[in-house]
């Protein structure tokens, strides 16, 4: 495949490519269309510092995504961070919906903050959005928000005016809130005839019904799983449970079925799907990270 590396995984009827996700898809498209009945992926979020192989570093030549410098990231907003992403998740939509077969899923999570973004691109790729999951966690994240005590220090005032503005803006801090959940867009490739015939034909667009995520509910968009705690050779920066991605899997789609995730990470989708009894497909673009999920597939292996 163009800009890539195949190799086999450890299950043998699966695999993880190491590439560009855009490159890959483009050959999947070409080679093997409506080939996949389901994908599940966390893509960059083109956030400030990370770029759309997940690097932190430069983007189109510039530091991040050319947000306000001097600004801790939490505070650098920029309207390019969303115009870019919903253009990369487009791209990238397009090439999805060739290779999905008719009625077939895609789960995309994004930051809340831009996750109109997100289904904004799926929808102008031709998908039909048609909910907004939730993945809610309890673990307490890092607040986001800022005191100014740091920029009235910086100020060119008396020190007495200093602390009166500390004492007025006591407990008043930047808007940002302590982030408890991720969004998780669910598209659909549309379907051919009914949702009885598309089945029929393509065994997509029905959900299974019977699939709980505690065992005693059914199915709802809202899924509180507690996040992960990394294994000591993980070092990607946003894992997410094995625990969801398996329910997910489980709801979406039926056993021996493809489940492509074009941004890899880590390999969770992969072992997921392992868990759940498909086939998996997977994309990475970073070697070190493609190494991270063969350790974590032979593990499930062992």
């Amino acid at each position: 495949m163009r800009q890539s590396d195949s190799e086999q995984s450890p299950d043998g009827d699966s695999m993880i490519i190491c590439g560009d996700a855009l490159s890959v898809l483009a050959d999947l498209a070409d080679q093997d269309p409506g080939s996949v009945h389901l994908v599940a992926t966390d893509p960059p979020y083109f956030l400030d510092g990370l770029d759309s192989a997940w690097r932190k570093g430069r983007i189109g030549g510039a530091r991040g995504t050319g947000s306000v410098g001097g600004l801790p990231p939490g505070m650098k907003f920029d309207p390019r961070q969303g115009v870019r992403l919903q253009s990369f998740i487009e791209q990238t939509g397009q090439l999805l919906f060739q290779v999905l077969k008719p009625g077939g899923f895609a789960i995309v999570f994004s930051q809340p903050r831009l996750s109109y973004r997100v289904a904004m691109g799926l929808d102008e790729a031709g998908f039909e959005v048609r909910d907004i999951m939730a993945w809610h966690f309890t673990r307490r994240a890092q607040a986001k928000a800022f005191s100014l005590n740091h920029f009235i220090d910086r100020m060119p005032i008396t020190q007495e005016r200093r602390a009166e503005l500390k004492r007025e803006l006591d407990g008043l801090k930047t808007p940002q809130l302590r982030p408890q959940w991720e969004a998780m867009i669910l598209a659909q490739k549309p379907r051919v005839g009914t949702h009885l015939e598309n089945w029929l034909q393509h065994k997509t667009s029905l959900i299974d019904s019977r699939v709980s995520l505690d065992g005693t509910t059914a199915a709802s968009n809202l899924m509180t799983v507690e996040k992960p705690n990394k294994d000591k050779f993980n070092g990607h920066l946003t894992v997410k449970p094995v625990q969801l991605m398996e329910h997910l899997i489980k709801l979406f789609s039926a056993p021996g079925q493809v489940v492509l995730d074009p941004f890899l990470g880590s390999g969770t989708t992969a072992i997921a799907a392992k868990r759940s009894g498909r086939r998996y497909l997977g994309i990475e673009i970073n070697r070190e990270y493609v190494e991270i999920a063969k350790m974590r597939l032979k593990e499930e292996v062992e």
